[in-house]
């Protein structure tokens, strides 16, 4: 995906859940929806980091320190590594670049062993970040961090608003392409200490908090 899909696809989401945030008793997914989405928390591995425009990466080879180097990748995607050129970085794990470059040097240096290590991920600056939104004193936008519950996202964004509708709160979480509602009872995990809705948060999570119909 594009860096300028990936954006419009999080500013269509954006509207999309600011208008829903703004109705109490919205309905929420399928319970086959709910269930697939809340099963991806239970991952106790995360997908492999897949390399992007604006990242950068520090390249090591090994008793080389002349052909080591620390480069962003281009908006073309590439890198420029030396002796070899440039090389497809955009859209590959750290460790394929590697085994790239590797297999480029030993035509000039015997049996390289070549590191690549992300220093910067520029390009999930939005994708892995968490939010919550409507009725709080502080709608946020954070970076994700393991072990995040959607009472951690209220708590940071400094509680709710007197007018918000806790108990008709919604979670939304994107998954295969679509975005899965999932009800969430703030206000049972407030006051009665009922936790079975607090859910860990995943990147690109949503809390929305509606404000109450009068």
């Amino acid at each position: 995906m594009t860096p300028f899909y990936r954006a419009f696809s999080v500013a269509v989401s954006f509207l999309a859940i600011g208008l829903l945030a703004g109705c109490a008793s919205n309905p929420g997914s399928s319970p086959e929806k709910i269930q697939q989405a809340l099963n991806m928390s239970g991952d106790s591995q995360r997908d492999p980091y897949i390399l992007g425009v604006t990242d950068v990466v520090s390249v090591s080879v090994w008793r080389n320190p002349d052909l080591s180097s620390s480069v962003p990748i281009r908006p073309d995607g590439m890198i420029s590594v030396p002796l070899v050129g440039d090389v497809q970085a955009a859209g590959r794990t750290p460790e394929a670049l590697a085994d790239t470059i590797e297999e480029s040097l030993s035509a000039y240096i015997r049996e390289p062993q070549v590191s690549v290590v992300v220093t910067s991920m520029g390009s999930t600056e939005f994708t892995d970040r968490v939010r919550v939104t409507g009725a709080v004193a502080q709608p946020m936008s954070v970076p994700y961090r393991d072990g995040m519950t959607v009472l951690d996202m209220l708590l940071s964004a400094g509680g709710a608003n007197p007018f918000a509708d806790l108990n008709d709160a919604m979670l939304y979480r994107p998954m295969n392409g679509e975005v899965v509602a999932i009800p969430v009872k703030l206000d049972d995990i407030l006051t009665e200490g009922d936790i079975k809705t607090n859910y860990t948060m995943r990147p690109g999570d949503i809390l929305a908090v509606p404000e109450r119909n009068f």
